[in-house]
């Protein structure tokens, strides 16, 4: 064993010469069995011209065989914890009698865990009233909007339907023209001033809107350019909300209970909303104080394989817009957080022996499922493989791991509007 700069250890391990060169005779006899070569009968080919042949590609192959059950077991021998996957070098000199490999890797580091005592976190008291209901009532109804063409200029939340010509220094460019193009008045969809610009426009009426694009739009040329957008108002409509009746609450799939079981259902899923975005929030509060508290230092292998997992996800998301290749620096921050609370976490489990609570898993499947419409097929789905209720263990972990480390911090309760909630949350 050799210690190399901080948690990297370079291991060199010997393999019995007699073993393999028995099991090296033990294949040659075998393959003498069905061999063809040249100028010999199948079958019959000398044993000796076979070793000449074969017997460094079957070394090979019997040492390629042994490596991983006698690394297994020179890592636990050694007392070992392994981080990350193993660079493998072998070591043969047949002439010499020697076989080895060398096993260039990391371990875990050794983790001191911090005394958390005066320490403070901060736990959202929110509760769901009325209006919030309400709230979510008025966003399904506008989901729902219809719209009515009226005789009177254009006013916030009217829709106008369009057409435009821009030009740029007195030239038509690019993307700068549209024809009977709907435009829904303070939806922000358009570029800064454009929907604004056609407030208390009418029917018929023209508009010249003098506009300047932003210095980040997509399309380069036009970054920060000032464009000239002729604009003709063809037709202004209002939107005409549904009326929160049985029609209304049929058409969210509710066949029994009428309106009161939607204000019923909204409100069961803004319960569950504030328990689950409560629970992330004092989460990410104890973890904050884990990083403040720990010094931790992390296995490369792992840190690598973390910036290209959270790589991959930012380039899924990405589909439609093309091949991107993103820098890794970009998740560098991202993946050592993840990392170091990843082994502090780890440090807290074995010490404490925690195990994940079952009965806690369910009740997370369960609440997962209920905003499903048919609940009992997602719990089947992911009680059906073990991958997916491992991702739901792993969640149920970390909460069990925060519920016993709050007994060592101060909770400050913190009154807070449901709405304050999620838009923290959303900031976060």
């Amino acid at each position: 064993m050799e210690t190399g700069e901080g948690l990297q250890r370079r291991m060199k391990v010997a393999l019995p010469a007699e073993q393999i060169e028995a099991e090296l005779d033990k294949r040659l006899k075998e393959l003498a069995r069905t061999a063809r070569l040249s100028g010999f009968r199948p079958g019959k080919v000398p044993l000796q011209v076979l070793r000449r042949r074969y017997q460094d590609q079957l070394r090979h192959e019997i040492i390629g065989d042994l490596v991983p059950s006698v690394f297994a077991e020179a890592i636990t021998q050694e007392s070992l914890n392994m981080a990350g996957r193993p660079t493998i070098e072998p070591l043969v000199s047949p002439a010499d009698g020697q076989y080895g490999f060398t096993a260039v890797f990391e371990v875990f580091p050794e983790i001191e865990l911090a005394d958390l005592a005066g320490r403070t976190v901060r736990r959202p008291q929110v509760e769901v009233t009325d209006a919030d209901v309400d709230e979510v009532v008025q966003r399904l109804r506008e989901q729902r909007k219809t719209w009515q063409a009226v005789e009177r200029p254009a006013q916030a939340k009217d829709r106008v339907v369009v057409d435009y010509q821009g030009q740029i220094d007195g030239a038509d460019f690019d993307s700068g023209k549209g024809s009977d193009v709907p435009v829904e008045l303070g939806s922000g969809r358009l570029m800064a001033g454009f929907e604004e610009g056609l407030v208390g426009a009418g029917a018929g009426e023209e508009r010249d809107l003098e506009l300047t694009f932003p210095e980040d739009h997509p399309n380069s040329l036009l970054q920060g350019k000032t464009a000239r957008f002729a604009v003709t108002v063809k037709e202004v409509s209002e939107p005409v909300l549904p009326e929160v009746d049985e029609a209304f609450v049929q058409s969210f799939g509710i066949a029994e209970g009428g309106v009161e079981k939607l204000y019923r259902d909204v409100r069961e899923n803004l319960e569950r909303e504030r328990r689950q975005r409560t629970a992330a929030r004092v989460k990410s509060e104890v973890m904050d104080v884990l990083m403040e508290t720990h010094s931790v230092a992390l296995p490369e292998a792992l840190l690598r394989d973390e910036i290209q997992s959270l790589k991959k996800q930012a380039t899924e998301g990405l589909q439609g817009a093309g091949k991107i290749e993103l820098p890794d620096e970009l998740f560098e921050d991202a993946a050592r957080r993840r990392v170091t609370l990843g082994l502090i976490l780890r440090e807290i489990v074995q010490r404490r022996e925690i195990q994940v609570d079952a009965d806690r898993v369910r009740a997370a499947v369960e609440d997962l499922a209920a905003s499903y419409e048919s609940p009992e097929e997602v719990i089947r789905y992911y009680y059906a493989d073990p991958k997916r209720l491992a991702a739901i263990e792993s969640q149920v972990m970390e909460d069990q791991v925060v519920d016993a480390l709050l007994a060592s911090l101060t909770v400050e309760e913190v009154p807070m509007s449901f709405h304050e909630l999620a838009s923290a949350q959303a900031e976060a």
